[in-house]
């Protein structure tokens, strides 16, 4: 039994198995998916886990009832890795009744089929428990249309905001754990999961600015206590698109040219005064990542050759990736090289005049077969050029 206030109680399960949330983005520890009992004259269970997992949330819900039923179930958000068990939860609990809004029962019709039983709330409703209350705040699109928040006290029942990435390790509150792996986790969850829809988490924000808050309760990572401003202030600051003074630079390269070129601008960019400063592969670091580290540093600078008259493949994906970010904000610089026929720069710039709209730094290079020493001093007046911006 996880007890986190005298009355509210942690029902969720770890997943150490899948290797890619939602098909696409890398579980190296796995991830959380959490669920809460509100224990009053009244019981309601907030959210429910992956089907997968339901033998051991249903015992994990006896461990605090027993056999006492459940009055209602609280649907904050409707993927199926929250709502996943609703169906089932009805075989065992038939007179429960399930509580959301016009938005999620429309999902539940088509995920589940259920259509009978329903409560619908609206923003600013709320349901008596006894001597606790449930408040409900309608927080769309972040990062469904459906979503929503539950107050209860000074507890925020929170759905997938203010989540992250990695399972549980025996403690559930943060205050009973090292957090340190999941700040980095919790950056990369939120550019990937939530990143394109930073005006309506700014929008919820303002909605729960001025309430009190002592635990923020999440479908995923830790349940914040100690940590919880900081939580916030993360999410406060990534939906503003806010970023450090530092550089990002990706690079495809089929036989080295291209990642001499990327090491040349690194080298010049360091000189002139750059400190946070990382590289990526593209075709060797997940593309989450990169994600992550766009997010966190304010300039950007890419390259890749020409591939079959086009832009290298994996180039070419990152750049859709963060034109679907809708990321602010940023400065780019882009370099490419080519064996016979140029593209890659053409392409690139092609990105960010129709997409990415980033603020354009330096002068792009094109390289042809290998670096001259024309080019690599090309290369090292992009890195300074990036430099000057940033600092």
């Amino acid at each position: 039994m996880k007890q986190i206030t005298d009355k509210i109680f942690y029902v969720g399960v770890n997943d150490r198995n899948k290797t890619l949330f939602e098909g696409l983005w890398p579980l190296p520890n796995g991830v959380s998916y959490n669920a809460y009992l509100v224990v009053d004259e009244k019981v309601a269970l907030i959210d429910t886990v992956e089907v997968d997992f339901f033998m051991p949330f249903l015992e994990n819900i006896r461990e605090v009832l027993g056999e006492r039923p459940i009055d209602y179930v609280v649907v904050n958000h409707m993927e199926p890795d929250h709502s996943g068990s609703l169906a089932l939860l009805r075989q065992f609990y038939p007179n429960i009744e399930i509580i959301g809004n016009k938005k999620t029962f429309d999902m539940m019709a088509g995920f589940y089929h259920l259509t009978t039983g329903l409560k619908e709330v609206k923003n600013g409703d709320s349901i008596e428990l006894g001597s606790l209350s449930l408040n409900f705040v309608l927080t769309p699109m972040v990062h469904w249309p459906e979503t929503m928040v539950t107050l209860c006290g000074t507890t925020l029942f929170s759905g997938d905001a203010f989540g992250c990435f990695g399972a549980l390790n025996g403690a559930i509150i943060d205050e009973h754990m090292n957090c340190d792996y999941f700040w980095d986790e919790m950056e990369r969850y939120y550019s990937n999961i939530v990143g394109k829809y930073g005006t309506p988490v700014q929008m919820a924000l303002k909605k729960l600015a001025g309430v009190q808050l002592d635990f923020i309760c999440s479908t995923h990572g830790p349940v914040w206590h100690q940590y919880r401003d900081k939580v916030i202030g993360v999410y406060d600051r990534l939906s503003k698109y806010e970023a450090e003074p530092g550089l990002v630079i990706c690079y495809g390269t089929m036989y080295g040219n291209t990642e001499r070129a990327a090491e040349v601008i690194a080298r010049a960019a360091s000189e002139a005064g750059v400190k946070n400063i990382v590289m990526h592969n593209v075709s060797k670091t997940h593309h989450s990542y990169i994600i992550r580290d766009v997010f966190r540093y304010k300039g950007l600078i890419v390259g890749a050759p020409t591939y079959n008259t086009g832009l290298y493949h994996e180039m070419d994906v990152l750049l859709s990736e963060l034109s679907q970010k809708d990321i602010k904000g940023r400065y780019l610089g882009w370099f490419g090289s080519y064996g016979w026929a140029s593209k890659a720069v053409a392409e690139i710039a092609k990105w960010n005049e129709e997409k990415l709209k980033y603020e354009p730094v330096g002068e792009p290079v094109e390289i042809k077969q290998s670096l001259t020493p024309e080019t690599f001093a090309k290369c090292e007046a992009l890195g300074r050029a990036m430099a000057e911006r940033l600092l």
